[in-house]
């Protein structure tokens, strides 16, 4: 797959592509099908399907302060559209004067000027251009101008409820990461840097890689979870009992991310893991004495050992 950083990136002489738009946060089932059947269309007319999305989040430029929580990094976004048999990934910088081109400006510099798009597939609701002012169907009548075809491709539903970013959010942010894994087609993951903590669990029995990570990541509410933890490189995932919280059995303040690996003994100091939540276990408690949270914490290495069988 190709990655373009903007539109410029299309090399001289670039013919005609299929092309879908958008964020893409999660890249989950609904992205997945629209992406798929932009993969689909270009491969029956023989020619290049193209991925745009942006970076920043264009919420944090039209409403600074207001970034969404991330479900997918811009590289793990990138490494699920590769999947997907996608010809060219096309990133491009939103920044405020990207934001105050109209919808016709849009369609015509991007999608005509520089991809050459013969179709485009989108969702129903989709929105572009200054203030979001155009739709499907200014789509498709610019496209009757242009020489385009629009396919405004219908939303996932599951259990009466439209896959969204939106949704996966709120699930991921109410710790239920059993119903965000089965609107995105995959556990939610967490990936950081492992950086030295206080320690404790070392001190207990139960030493825990404690894990840095990017601003604006969308983290599962405070509680226990089982989640499978994955290296670089040739090493199988491993079973791992994650705390979120602040610790607070030991009057903690910081809020953080750390794993217990289940049989495993080594340094992982400064190594990037990735963490795939399948479900939690329990809410975070505080406990009176450090035994009866060490008698915890061996039912929850338990519960996580039976839960990733």
């Amino acid at each position: 797959m190709q990655r373009w950083r903007g539109v410029d990136g299309a090399p001289p002489g670039w013919g005609r592509s299929v092309v879908t738009i958008g964020v893409f946060d999660g890249v989950h089932r609904g992205h997945q099908q629209i992406i798929g059947h932009t993969v689909e269309r270009a491969r029956q007319a023989g020619i290049a399907s193209v991925v745009v999305t942006f970076d920043p989040h264009p919420s944090e430029v039209v409403r600074p302060g207001s970034h969404p929580a991330i479900l997918t990094e811009s590289g793990r976004k990138a490494e699920l559209i590769q999947a997907l048999g996608v010809d060219v990934l096309c990133v491009i910088p939103f920044t405020v004067d990207f934001s105050h081109l109209s919808a016709e400006t849009f369609v015509h510099d991007v999608l005509v000027e520089h991809l050459h798009a013969s179709a485009v597939v989108v969702g129903e609701n989709f929105r572009f251009g200054h203030r979001a002012a155009g739709d499907v169907g200014l789509l498709s009548r610019l496209g009757r101008t242009f020489g385009f075809t629009v396919e405004g491709a219908p939303l996932v539903s599951t259990d009466a409820t439209d896959l969204s970013s939106t949704y996966i959010r709120s699930c991921v942010d109410a710790g239920d990461v059993a119903s965000a894994a089965a609107a995105l087609g995959r556990p939610h993951r967490l990936e950081g840097i492992v950086v030295r903590g206080d320690r404790r669990g070392r001190q207990i029995g139960f030493p825990t890689a404690n894990l840095s990570l990017a601003p604006h990541v969308a983290v599962p509410a405070d509680g226990v979870y089982a989640a499978w933890l994955a290296r670089r490189g040739p090493a199988q995932p491993a079973r791992a009992a994650v705390s979120i919280g602040t610790n607070p059995t030991f009057n903690g303040r910081e809020r953080r991310v750390e794993a217990y690996i289940l049989d495993f003994d080594g340094d992982l100091y400064g190594e990037r893991l990735a963490l795939d939540f399948v479900t939690r276990l329990r809410e975070q408690r505080s406990y009176d004495a450090v035994g009866a949270l060490v008698d915890q914490i061996e039912k929850d290495v338990a519960e996580t050992r039976s839960a990733l069988t």
